[in-house]
């Protein structure tokens, strides 16, 4: 037996069914400890807790009570408690009737936290928690909150946090998973400006970007080296894309160009300001002499291709920016106004600090992830896994 010093140690992880066993098959304490060679007070100290048996009583125990060992006796899991940054905005305090959803990442050396439901209202059912909120100073974005993990922290340390509004970012880890075990993929749904700002916060590994420049017909290498300094970031090519119009199947509006968006009968859907979605569509406008406030609808903002898909097959609006494949998937007619390329951004350090990030970029260029992109329509990956060059030279 082990001394009474020693349970403190032990019985806290320790989960003990030994007299509810002994009850089931009807023996009393001192006809247990007969048939299994220890004292009555034995039997009384193990029910209470006051000592552990040693691996051969336990052994006794069970063939006299002909059950499994771990039916009397086994190790409870202790609870793996992290401290992160919160980003986004938790709930108010009156509504948190169930235990708050997140996923946690390692962002380079800090532990960011992020509501599961910021990943919208169908992808919150479909990915996983990390854990669950137990404490937190404050509600909003870079409050320090205190979350109960329900995955182990190696797996977390793998995760890999994506910024951008491709959805195809999610086949990538699907991909991914498939040869390296445990990593995981998970995009946060947003626009170009927006998820390299998040990058550069330090909130995710990567940002997508398709930002094109009709000045130097580049995309987003203009945008980027405006805005990144120094020269530790790689730009990664994940696809090119097509982006247009999207308009109800046969285009009862007769939608040919941005010029027709200002007549009173046809309602726009739009995305937010930064977006790629946004700056085409603003563009457009101002080659064809209109006024955005001209336009119905101009100011409802959704934010995904998806988002602006749906809009318009649920006769929310007529017409919206976005790629080819989202006008496939809900069945609409679809112009095609110009190609753009969607690069990946990220840290350098990062490539080298986290445990399975450049497993993405090798499974970009495998053979059976772009044959499934370029399945899903609109997607040209002559180009995927190319590096550009942010800075000449």
């Amino acid at each position: 037996m082990r001394t009474r010093s020693n349970q403190p140690e032990y019985t806290a992880q320790f989960s003990n069914r030994l007299k509810s066993c002994r009850i089931e098959k009807g023996f009393s304490q001192g006809e247990l400890a007969t048939r299994g060679g220890i004292t009555r007070q034995a039997i009384s100290s193990i029910e209470s807790n006051l000592y552990l048996p040693t691996t051969a009583v336990a052994l006794r125990l069970a063939s006299v009570l002909a059950c499994r060992v771990e039916d009397l006796f086994s190790l409870v899991p202790t609870e793996d408690v992290i401290e992160g940054t919160l980003i986004g905005r938790l709930p108010q305090a009156k509504t948190r009737t169930q235990p708050i959803r997140v996923k946690v990442s390692t962002i380079g050396k800090r532990t960011v936290v992020r509501p599961v439901a910021d990943l919208g209202e169908q992808l919150s059912f479909a990915v996983p928690t990390d854990g669950y909120i137990t404490h937190a100073q404050g509600n909003r974005s870079s409050h320090t909150v205190h979350v109960k993990l329900s995955r182990d922290r190696e797996a977390i340390q793998q995760e890999i946090s994506v910024a951008g509004c491709d959805p195809a970012i999610f086949l990538v880890g699907e991909h991914l998973r498939r040869h390296k075990d445990r990593t995981t993929v998970v995009g946060w749904m947003m626009g170009s400006m927006a998820a390299l700002h998040a990058l550069q916060r330090g909130e995710v590994h990567v940002a997508g970007m398709h930002l094109f420049d009709p000045v130097t017909r580049e995309s987003n290498l203009p945008f980027l080296r405006r805005s990144l300094k120094g020269s530790a970031y790689e730009v990664v090519t994940f696809a090119t894309w097509e982006e247009g119009f999207l308009i109800r199947p046969g285009n009862p509006k007769s939608i040919r160009t941005a010029a027709d968006l200002v007549e009173p009968t046809v309602t726009v859907v739009n995305r937010e300001e930064g977006s790629g979605a946004r700056l085409l569509l603003d563009q457009r406008l101002r080659t064809a002499g209109v006024e955005p406030t001209h336009l119905q609808g101009y100011d409802r903002i959704v934010s995904s291709h998806f988002e602006v898909a749906r809009a318009i097959a649920e006769r929310q609006a007529d017409i919206g920016i976005g790629i080819r494949s989202a006008a496939q998937l809900f069945d609409l007619d679809f112009i095609p106004l110009q190609v753009a390329r969607y690069d990946l951004v990220v840290p350098k350090p990062y490539l080298k600090s986290h445990p399975t990030l450049a497993h993405l970029f090798e499974t970009l260029v495998s053979r059976p992830f772009r044959d499934e992109i370029e399945a899903l329509g609109g997607y040209d990956t002559s180009e995927t896994g190319k590096i550009q060059a942010l800075r000449a030279g």
